[in-house]
């Protein structure tokens, strides 16, 4: 529910994706979450200026945030963020290992102080090992953590279209939060927690680990085609639209030949009675299947698919999951307006809930400075 975190308070000296999305989780949750800039602000405001003046990612990452500049150089800033800080249940950053003790923010040094402080650090690498000092941004750790390796088409590498490895760190940054305060609320101690862009992503790839480790199976990448089971894949439709669909079964294989393709006997012909053996005959399946979508259109290809109960999806354009049906929304203010966006996954008994505002820069500074004076 949006109030859970009522009363809790977050500091975060954070850029970027990954801080700003546990952090603006925990807001959401209602944290009261004090977000803390250099005086030329986090440098994700200056991604793209499309939401009419806001960048989108900042748009996304900081609902409900208190914007508060600091130049924690000066000695002035260095102890308002000291005043914050003891008041403070969770301190979370993302600057470059060692650069917050180097500022005077020793992490561990504050759980002395303060032993009830959860302290978070989110780095590219963690906080141990030979590359701990490298830098890290998401399309790189994309391509160091192996996901790049299984992810496009037979002849050519791509990229994930978005910050998956930033956004896994969060993810996994905020469950550890949560963790961690229902570890406090039994204890009494807070714990430091370290996550890293490439630890979180490489737990995702656990299953390609394992299957390479212990089966000598390397993963093939097979674009919009899954690499173990045929049909499972795009198909283009009359109107150039694509339809992806799905294969699970021999009776689903059964009906699809029949319904679909109506090639009732088709499932009798050797090359492919199997999903094995669909699989190693890929090429000559799709040659029959192609020709009957391509005289289709999409949305036709559909409600047949739907009859038949086959397991399908829209290869979506952005215009296409701008008008979806089953979208959700939430509008939130920005300094240069209000922003209809896509809302959060999960409902809470069936409530969308509803995000703050996103901070101007330095917006809340002097408010703050003014609670949090000596």
């Amino acid at each position: 529910m949006a109030g859970d975190l009522a009363g809790l308070m977050v500091v975060s000296i954070e850029q970027a994706v990954a801080a700003p999305y546990v952090s603006g989780r925990l807001a959401e949750a209602g944290a009261r979450v004090i977000k803390v800039e250099r005086p030329e602000g986090d440098f994700a405001r200056g991604y793209d200026h499309l939401v009419h003046g806001e960048s989108a990612y900042f748009v996304w990452l900081n609902r409900g945030k208190e914007s508060v500049c600091l130049d924690l150089r000066q000695e002035a800033d260095k102890a308002l963020m000291d005043r914050m800080l003891a008041k403070a249940d969770v301190f979370i950053q993302n600057l470059a290992p060692g650069a917050v003790a180097r500022l005077g923010f020793d992490q561990a040094e504050l759980r002395r102080t303060y032993p009830r402080l959860i302290t978070v650090a989110i780095s590219g690498y963690g906080e141990e090992g030979p590359l701990k000092d490298l830098k890290a941004y998401d399309l790189l750790v994309q391509a160091e953590s192996g996901l790049s390796q299984i992810t496009g088409t037979d002849d050519q590498l791509t990229r994930v279209g978005v910050s998956v490895c930033d956004i896994a760190a969060g993810m996994t940054a905020y469950q550890a939060v949560l963790q961690a305060l229902i570890g406090r609320g039994i204890t009494g101690q807070g714990r430091h927690l370290s996550i890293s862009l490439f630890h979180a992503l490489t737990d995702w790839m656990n299953v390609p680990y394992l299957q390479y480790v212990y089966g000598g199976k390397a993963p093939v990448r097979s674009g919009l085609n899954h690499p173990t089971i045929a049909p499972y894949g795009a198909y283009t439709c009359a109107d150039g639209k694509d339809v992806l669909f799905s294969i699970q079964n021999e009776r689903e294989w059964r009906v699809f030949c029949s319904d679909i393709l109506s090639l009732p006997d088709l499932p009798q012909d050797p090359r492919f009675d199997t999903n094995s053996h669909r699989v190693e005959n890929r090429a000559a399946l799709d040659d029959i299947i192609r020709p009957v979508f391509a005289e289709v259109l999409r949305d036709q290809m559909v409600q047949r698919l739907e009859a038949a109960r086959i397991a399908y999806g829209r290869v979506s354009t952005m215009e296409d999951l701008a008008q979806h049906p089953q979208n959700r929304f939430v509008e939130v203010g920005s300094p240069t307006g209000p922003v209809r966006m896509l809302a959060p996954g999960a409902l809470a008994n069936g409530t969308v809930p509803q995000p703050g505002d996103v901070p101007a820069l330095g917006q809340h500074t002097d408010a703050l400075r003014a609670e949090f004076s000596a």
